[in-house]
Formats: C-alpha cells, structure tokens, sequence
C-alpha cells in the first residue's frame, strides 16, 4: 500500500514518491549498517562524549550534540542506537569514514545524491519515504535489497496471466496448515549486506521499540523493529519500522517544509501512525521473529543476546572494556561515565572506592523517550 497525500483533488503530488526530506536520525541505521559489515560488532564500545570539527558553516566549528544534551561515555553500539545519540553515530562514521557509509546507503537504495560529509550520518542527506522504507527492507530480508511494486499480476479476459511481478513458486504452500508456521519463500534480489549484518541490524533496531525512542510501540506485542527521526527545527518526522514479513515507512511534515512545531519528533506522531495501522495489518498474520543467519554466533551480552560474525565474538570482552581516557567537556562526566559502565556491564555498585569529600553529582538517566535531531 501506498499513500501520498490524503486528497488527490487538492493535490497530485504524492509524497512519498516525490517529497525529497532529509530523514534525521532514521538514516542512522546505515550508518551502523557499514560499521557492522566491518570490524565492529553490536557490542563494539564507542565514546558518548563532546565531539568538535573545523570547517562548519562560514568557517565556525561544527559541535554535534545529543538531542539530551547529555553525555554518558563509552556506550555500546546497540545502545548508541537504541537511544540515538547523536555525538557517537559522528564518531562512529568518522571511523569508518564518511565514502564508506554513502556507498552502501546508494548501493541500498537510499539517495543517489549523498555525499560523504559528517551531517549526512544525522540525517542531512535527502530522500523519499518510498526509497527510504525500501532500503530498511532490506535488514529484514536477509541483506537482500527490495524492490517495491505497485501491480502484483496482470491477466487477460481469458484468465491467462500475462505479467506477474513475483514469479517465485511456493512448493508447500498447497499444504494444510493447523497452527503451524506457514512456509517461506526464498528471499531474492541483491545482496548489499551480509545476512549476519542484516540481522544484527534487525535484533538492534528492535531494541530501539524495546527499549529506545519507538517504546510505544512495544504495546503490539509482536517483533517489532525500526528506527525514528527528527530533522532540525521539527519540519520533518519520520519511523520506519517492521515485522519479520511488513515494513511500513510513516513521513509527517508539510509540503513548505515550515516546522512542524516545537516537540513534534519521530516518536510523538510517526509511531502512533505506525502502531495504528500495524494493529490491523498483523491482525490476521502470525507472530514469527525475524530469521536468524545459519553461520552467526549467538553470545549473551548485557542481558541481550547478540550474533556475531564467527571469530568476532571473542573480542567482546575487549570491547567493553571502558576507555580509560575520558575527554573533559563543560561539565564533569566522570561519575555518570563509571555508573553507566557498571550498570552496562552488570557489576554491583562499587564499595571499596574511597568516597570524595565533595558528593558527586547525581547520576543523569538517559532519555528514554527523545529523538536525534
């Protein structure tokens, strides 16, 4: 199904063909997405901390900042993502550098205008809802890119059937099924990320509905994934998000692209269109999780099981190993830095540490229910 506009009468243009957006932080994913198909993992650290660059607008430095305006140290992958900070995804594609994660966005389908500049990893980059819910398509059809289309047959008068988009056969389809699982076809198209990728994705963008800025759509009771967006001064909210057979894609802004108006963010009206309207499409569908890659290996980390490529789920105790430099900002991070270490790797408040003659600070929770800009 697909949805433009609400009244053709009073305009033609169909938005999510032709409404070029910048998706905020919902173009995040693909910026996890390049970081996984290399040497990371979902439980790789990197730094939550103030971050700064030259060559901002008319020469001024560029400071990304977290929605929050709150810092909180080393953080894993997941969590980074879960909660879309916005200074680690810059660190993040800083790593594996910019070129990287653009090629992969274009060979997914995302934007064939990106360029390989740091404000394109929050979002600063254009596209469609039809190409962006396309692309995300793809994390839960194995790494294999989709192809939406609008007519599925075409027969003659005589009922002879003269174009079919999908020409796959499903063998036992024929079959009787009594609360069974119904069989699958055979995923299809290009492959653009490896399955364990494309997996590791789905399991973390689920966590961003678990646990993240999506938490309202945890009321579906269903394996649910997906990924909200903000754009700068509220002029453009998106969520993405999927089952383990639909992906829906939710745009919400105005054809002047003027601002939506202050707190209209990703999670406060994309997602309740999402949940509305996934109660009703999964009403008849059965609850099935997404499909686990056969090589992955699976390892229990911080209470959340995780797959890795064979090989690197023998660095993760490496990795979340707490940096033991932490940058100084306006503000004192070291207590909130050592609580959210503890709280992530599941240790008991410490007691043997000498107290401070000065209390510290009390510990600032992240935000559970805020969007990158």
């Amino acid at each position: 199904a697909m949805v433009g506009g609400y009244s053709y009468a009073l305009s033609s243009f169909n938005r999510a063909t032709q409404a070029e957006r910048q998706p905020g932080s919902a173009f995040k994913p693909f910026v996890y997405a390049t970081a996984l198909e290399g040497d990371y993992t979902p439980a790789s650290i990197v730094l939550d901390a103030p971050i700064s660059f030259a060559g901002g607008a008319n020469g001024a430095r560029w400071s990304p900042e977290n929605y929050s305006r709150e810092y909180y140290g080393p953080q894993t992958l997941r969590r980074g993502l879960e909660l879309s900070r916005n200074v680690m995804t810059v660190r993040l594609a800083q790593d594996i550098g910019m070129a990287n994660v653009v090629a992969l966005s274009k060979k997914m389908g995302v934007s064939d205008t990106l360029q390989p500049n740091l404000s394109v990893s929050l979002g600063a980059g254009e596209t469609t809802p039809y190409r962006l819910t396309a692309a995300y398509a793809a994390f839960v059809n194995g790494g294999r890119r989709v192809n939406p289309y609008l007519i599925e047959l075409v027969q003659d008068r005589d009922g002879e059937t003269i174009f079919r988009a999908d020409d796959r056969r499903c063998r036992d389809c024929g079959r009787a099924f009594s609360g069974q699982e119904s069989p699958r076809l055979e995923a299809r198209g290009e492959q653009v990320i490896d399955p364990i990728t494309a997996y590791q994705m789905s399991s973390m963008l689920e966590g961003v509905v678990q646990r993240g800025t999506a938490a309202s759509a945890r009321g579906l009771g269903r394996w649910i994934g997906g990924k909200t967006g903000t754009t700068n001064e509220y002029r453009s909210a998106w969520f993405v998000g999927f089952s383990s057979d639909i992906v829906v894609g939710v745009f919400i802004g105005f054809d002047d692209n003027r601002p939506l108006g202050s707190g209209e963010t990703g999670a406060t009206g994309p997602v309740p269109v999402f949940t509305d309207f996934m109660q009703v499409a999964l009403r008849e569908r059965p609850a099935r999780p997404f499909v686990r890659p056969k090589n992955a290996i699976f390892r229990t980390v911080n209470g959340i099981e995780e797959a890795f490529r064979p090989g690197t789920e023998r660095r993760r105790e490496e990795e979340q190993a707490p940096a033991r430099e932490i940058p100084t900002g306006p503000q004192n991070y070291n207590e909130v830095v050592r609580r959210e270490q503890e709280e992530a790797a599941g240790l008991p408040p410490q007691t043997s540490t000498p107290q401070p003659s000065t209390p510290p600070p009390p510990r600032k929770e992240p935000a559970q229910d805020l969007d990158g800009l």
